[in-house]
């Protein structure tokens, strides 16, 4: 690769470092590209990406970022896994490396907090943003429903009682 070619990646991958709200670095050796085209594609569907590169590349692109701390993860054939959300690209790193034994999650980083393979785990089983929201939003209306149905349940059970006196009256 020639000396312009690696400057264009550097500054490439500083901006994906940048940018990303969580980077996951993984270990890929032993995949086809076949499993490598479907890993990519469940990550663009997800929001997130999935890139190769080379390892000294990286490192330097990695010098002077706020998750400068994962630089001893980028040792053997390691892919970075990216994302805005800092729990989208994990999920699905982690979901993958489930089927695929072959993919191996190393560690990784959200924000300036640096991560192991099992702090990468622990954040691939946290509720997405949508899901918080519709927990949040269920909380605040339940109190709602109660007060509701708290009202309601007094003119039930005199309905209830009137028609058993009917029925009883019937018979």
């Amino acid at each position: 690769m020639e000396k312009a070619k690696k400057a264009e990646v550097v500054e490439e991958l500083k901006g994906v470092f940048a940018n990303s709200g969580s980077v996951v670095v993984a270990h890929y050796s032993g995949m086809t590209v076949a499993q490598l085209g479907d890993l990519r594609s469940r990550m663009r569907a997800a929001g997130a990406s999935f890139k190769v590169a080379k390892n000294r590349l990286a490192v330097r692109a990695l010098q002077g970022t706020a998750v400068e701390g994962i630089t001893h993860l980028f040792k053997g054939p390691t892919g970075i896994a990216f994302s805005k959300d800092p729990i989208a690209a994990s999920k699905v790193v982690v979901g993958y490396a489930k089927d695929n034994a072959k993919l191996v999650v190393l560690g990784g980083a959200v924000g300036t907090t640096m991560l192991d393979a099992e702090g990468v785990k622990a954040l691939a089983t946290l509720p997405s943003l949508d899901e918080l929201r519709s927990k949040l939003i269920g909380l605040i209306q339940a109190p709602a429903t109660k007060i509701a149905g708290v009202l309601a349940a007094p003119a039930g059970q005199l309905a209830r009682v009137i028609g058993a006196y009917s029925k009883k009256e019937a018979a």
